[in-house]
């Protein structure tokens, strides 16, 4: 049955139908060849010379495709390959010159498979990925795919995905990569996934599912289908896919070239390519009778002609508009360049470090930056409009005029001095003026620099009065102060200063000693000429501090000690200085030499003492081990008289004279012990024998190896020298067993010439060795030892890497130790 509203609907549906086709001939419009902008025309691709070298070098180029619709497809009457990226990549190659060998494959993986094998050099319409960079080199996107949410028709206008229920499904046919973000921005969204984008609409039409996303081309290539028609476009999940050309990583000049390639393509072209091959068609339907497409064009034909006639008119309506814009863009660029310039110029015065003000011709102040309000001490403004004779009482008009014509003028230059300024409080403000002209428009400024020089006048001050205590202090030092220069390397070295206390000193006045080839190595004794020119070459030649003792001879004949100290500085490049101070040490020496007299005594009388000491020990250790041990002897022999006599009468007395004999036994070893501290019997069988014995003591009580390295046939050695070698060797085995914490260590006795060497090393932790004296009583226990033999002592040591201590006698000098025995 048919309705008035159905009737009314059939008699306009030809006018509805001549105006979709005009909307669609107003799209088509902008894709006509006009103009510059026309496809297949764009800018020249450029290329640097190496790159078109290359280019002509790979003329010929293989291209990988999946065969995916409308990406690339194969004609199936004439096999021929067509397509959005077969059209994109025929552009491409015509633009650069080079021939293109197509290869089609079913699926990604096949075509990766090919890049491996090294059969492509490139593949358009890929997608970057972090997998791809690891096989590819992506250029800059061409093409950008929407993913689109497709649904029914409700004028509702667009759809937020936000606002969908939970319980309503989306039916979807996009990469997983495109559902987890759908996953992750939308969690509300229940995704069902489907084969083929035909099926994800018709489970929307049959409402299985509210809504559909698929991508931009898949839309556009099922949607041609009538039943689809009442479906439409409701949203964008807001993830685009970007297609790139990708080319094979081993070839970077490639990926540079098709960069510049696609740069050269005008985006309209890429437009219309994206229209032509992505863009959904409309669904309104069209009569196919002969009238209707007869008026159809005609009406299309007036409509072009319209069309043309208002397109010419608008583009050279829009050229002009775009020259006026851009002339009004340069004019505003240069503008913003000038204002940037002038708020940069004024922040940069503003905030100067240097005072300026600007005075006008009648002496009063323009403009003052915030330094010179600082030094001042006004407040922002206040310096506005003050004539300068309140800022310098001692400027009168007649002064003012005369700096003003000659500033203006510009006779001599810059004009400069140092004056008085006076602050806001009254307080005075040294400062150092340097003036300016200056033409501002139609005025005419003098500009006044000021400097705070309180610091310099302060600084000056000091520094003279530094030079008058230097001078006062020289001249009343107890010795000769004095400065050397050089000023340039290989240039001789000279005396600068040298202070009055010479006469004091060497009986000779500072003019004297400074005159040429006189100084001080006139004054140096005969004997000490030698010694004074090597130190003092070695300081010059390295620029190096100079330190030198000696003896001078004074104006009457004296003969006095000396000690040279002198410290080097360079100030300048190549510029060396010595400043230094000649004391008088004779006193010194002469104590120095009675204190190395005393040291000698006091050594000598403790090698007596060492020696007294030592028979004492072997007296002792005598009397120790034959009066106890008769003693202790007899005690045992009357002990075990006990225990048979008496032990059967009480089992209590049997136990009890047993523990009296093992304290008896435990006191036999004791008194052996001490004997052998005391001396060791075994050094009567020689200093060899003894190491090894003293080694064997130390393994068993350390649990350390001992390497032990000694000659079979050693000479002859006096006691005294034998013990103190054996006494170092003791003291050095005890030092390691408390600090050393070693594994192993090494015993060597060697003769070596007139010589013979100890060393005793480990592989312990070490220490440091700073070149001064040991404080450890042990080290010095044994350093004075080895000086009573007249032998050395060395030590080795580092942190970490163990020690070694060498021991040298001479064989043949009887030692102090060796007399004294």
């Amino acid at each position: 049955m048919t309705t008035p509203a159905s009737a009314a609907r059939g008699r306009s549906a030809p006018f509805v139908r001549l105006l979709a086709l005009c909307r669609l001939l107003l799209l088509l419009l902008p894709c006509l060849p006009f103009g510059a902008e026309a496809a297949g025309t764009g800018t020249p691709v450029k290329l640097e010379p190496a790159q078109r070298r290359w280019l002509e070098a790979h003329g010929q180029w293989r291209v990988g495709t999946v065969l995916r619709a409308p990406y690339a497809q194969i004609d199936g009457r004439q096999g021929n390959l067509y397509g959005a990226n077969v059209e994109l990549m025929e552009q491409l190659a015509a633009a650069l010159n080079v021939r293109l060998q197509w290869q089609t494959f079913q699926t990604q993986e096949a075509l990766e498979s090919a890049l491996d094998a090294g059969s492509i050099d490139l593949a358009p319409g890929l997608g970057q990925t972090p997998a791809g960079l690891r096989r590819w080199l992506f250029s800059d996107p061409y093409l950008r795919v929407s993913y689109l949410v497709v649904g029914e028709r409700n004028g509702l206008g667009s759809l937020d995905l936000e606002t969908l229920r939970l319980q309503e499904p989306l039916a979807v046919d996009v990469p997983e990569a495109v559902r987890d973000y759908l996953r992750s921005s939308y969690p509300n969204l229940r995704l069902e996934a489907v084969g083929s984008p035909q099926e994800a609409l018709q489970r929307v039409l049959s409402r299985q599912a509210k809504y559909a996303v698929l991508d931009e081309a898949q839309l556009g290539q099922v949607a041609r289908e009538a039943e689809l028609a009442e479906l439409a476009i409701v949203g964008d999940i807001g993830m685009p896919q970007l297609l790139r050309v990708a080319s094979r990583r081993d070839w970077p000049q490639l990926a540079v070239i098709v960069d510049a390639g696609l740069q050269a393509i005008p985006a309209k072209t890429l437009d219309q390519l994206h229209r032509r091959w992505l863009q959904q068609p409309s669904h309104a339907r069209v009569e196919q009778t002969l009238g209707f497409w007869r008026s159809v064009g005609l009406l299309l034909g007036l409509l072009s002609l319209i069309c043309l006639a208002l397109l010419f008119s608008l583009r050279r309506q829009r050229g002009r508009l775009e020259e006026q814009l851009l002339a009004a863009r340069r004019e505003v660029e240069l503008r913003d360049a000038a204002m940037e310039e002038l708020r940069l110029a004024k922040f940069s015065i503003d905030h100067s470090t240097v005072g300026t003000l600007w005075i006008n011709w009648d002496s009063r102040v323009r403009y003052a930056n915030h330094m010179a309000e600082r030094m001042l001490g006004y407040l922002p403004g206040q310096v506005i409009d003050r004539p300068l004779s309140d800022l310098e009482p001692s400027l009168s008009m007649e002064r003012w005029h005369e700096l003003w014509k000659r500033v203006r003028s510009g006779d001599g230059g810059p004009l400069g001095f140092e004056t008085e300024y006076r602050r806001a409080d009254g307080s005075q403000l040294p400062a150092e003026v340097s003036l300016g002209f200056l033409r501002y428009g139609e005025a005419e400024y003098l500009v006044v620099f000021l400097g705070d020089i309180t610091e310099r006048r302060r600084a000056l001050a000091a520094l003279q009065e530094s030079e008058a205590q230097l001078q006062s202090i020289a001249a009343n030092v107890p010795g000769l102060v004095f400065r050397l220069e050089r000023q340039s390397p290989g240039s001789p070295v000279e005396f600068a200063f040298i202070g009055e206390g010479s006469e004091g000193l060497v009986g000779y006045p500072a003019a004297v000693l400074l005159q040429p080839g006189f100084g001080l190595l006139n004054l140096v004794r005969a004997d000490d000429r030698v010694h004074y020119q090597r130190t003092q070459a070695w300081a010059f030649d390295g620029c190096h501090d100079w330190h030198w003792q000696g003896r001078f001879v004074t104006r009457s004949g004296e003969q006095r000690w000396v000690d040279i100290k002198a410290t080097a500085r360079c100030p300048a490049d190549g510029e060396v200085v010595w400043d230094g101070i000649v004391w008088d040490i004779s006193a010194n020496k002469r104590a120095e030499l009675a204190l190395a007299e005393s040291r000698a005594q006091l050594r000598e009388l403790s090698a007596h003492l060492e020696s007294v000491r030592e028979e004492e020990k072997a007296h002792i250790a005598r009397e120790v081990h034959d009066e106890l041990g008769q003693v202790l002897t007899g005690l045992k022999l009357e002990t075990s008289m006990c225990e048979l006599s008496y032990a059967s009468l009480d089992p209590g007395l049997r136990e009890r004279l047993g523990n009296m004999k093992r304290q008896i036994a435990q006191l036999f070893q004791l008194v052996r012990d001490v004997a052998s501290a005391l001396r060791p019997p075994i050094l009567d069988a020689g200093l060899a024998s003894a190491i090894e014995w003293q080694a064997r003591r130390f393994e068993e009580r350390t649990q350390i190896p001992c390497l032990l390295e000694v000659p079979e046939n050693l000479p002859a050695l006096a006691d005294g020298k034998a013990v103190g070698l054996f006494r170092i060797l003791q003291e050095a085995l005890t030092n390691i067993a408390r600090h050393a914490q070693a594994h192993t260590v090494e015993l060597r006795l060697e003769v070596e010439g007139e010589s013979l060497c100890l060393t005793i090393g480990d592989d312990g932790r070490g220490f440091a060795v700073n070149g001064e004296r040991p404080r450890s009583f042990g080290l010095v226990g044994m350093h004075e030892r080895a000086l009573m033999l007249n032998g050395t002592l060395a030590i080795d040591s580092r942190p970490g890497e163990g020690t070694t201590l060498t021991v040298r006698v001479p064989l043949n000098n009887p030692s102090t130790l060796a007399e004294a025995g």
